[in-house]
């Protein structure tokens, strides 16, 4: 996601090219200017489908980058100097914008053999406050949060045709969505990559996803508004 708070430019995870291993993009592809004048990258974890290694290639080495706990090591490997890392409840500024890191229930390892490695979400705020979730399964402390945001981004699926530990689908992000009550809820983390030959035999879990979500969200949250955006689509907010 690219979002625009504050006057800053932040991308989250960015996964910008159309193979990562046997992973193919089902969607349109990002345009080639959206690594452009960003003034962050806020890092959720370390797994490759959220920290790969080719899409951060394409970005300046003097950005901020915003991560959790032991992921720096890697990032300023890569040649990014500018990286902090972030436990929960600390904030960094960016530009006009403040990213406050909170919890998210997941492994966030580079892979299951590497060290220790923290995963989270942020709160990104300025003139309108954005939850990015990254990756997270569900968890008691949401409801802090609830009331205070324009919109929350939440996963709703993966990249698979199934979801280990430490992810929310449909019906979870929906329960997420009732707790948050943002203004806005748009479904992320869904039909864009799928392992290569099995899109034709499981198309449903390509294009299933948000719809269900929010089916589900609006039973359990109605007054909250619910976007489906397509890759590549955007979404405006209107003054709180």
């Amino acid at each position: 996601m690219l979002l625009e708070v504050g006057g800053a430019r932040l991308l989250t995870d960015p996964l910008l090219r159309d193979r990562v291993g046997h992973l193919r993009r089902h969607a349109v592809s990002p345009p080639p200017d959206v690594a452009e004048a960003i003034d962050a990258v806020l890092v959720s974890h370390l797994h490759r489908d959220h920290l790969d290694v080719a899409s951060l290639k394409r970005l300046r080495r003097d950005v901020t980058v915003l991560a959790p706990s032991g992921a720096g090591a890697l990032l300023r490997r890569l040649g990014f100097a500018r990286t902090t890392e972030l436990q929960t409840g600390e904030r960094a500024d960016v530009g006009g914008a403040t990213v406050l890191a909170v919890p998210a229930v997941h492994d966030g390892r580079r892979h299951p053999l590497a060290p220790p490695a923290e995963a989270i979400g942020f709160v990104v705020a300025g003139e309108h406050r954005v939850y990015f979730a990254g990756d997270t399964d569900l968890y008691d402390g949401m409801h802090e949060l609830a009331g205070t945001l324009d919109a929350a981004l939440l996963p709703v699926w993966g990249w698979g045709p199934s979801l280990g530990p430490g992810h929310m689908d449909p019906l979870a992000a929906a329960r997420a969505t009732a707790r948050l009550r943002p203004r806005v809820a748009v479904p992320i983390h869904w039909g864009t990559f799928f392992p290569a030959g099995l899109a034709r035999l499981r198309r449903s879990a390509l294009v299933d996803p948000p719809r269900d979500f929010a089916r589900r969200a609006r039973a359990l949250a109605p007054g909250v508004q619910i976007r489906v955006l397509a890759p590549g689509e955007t979404l405006g907010l209107d003054p709180p």
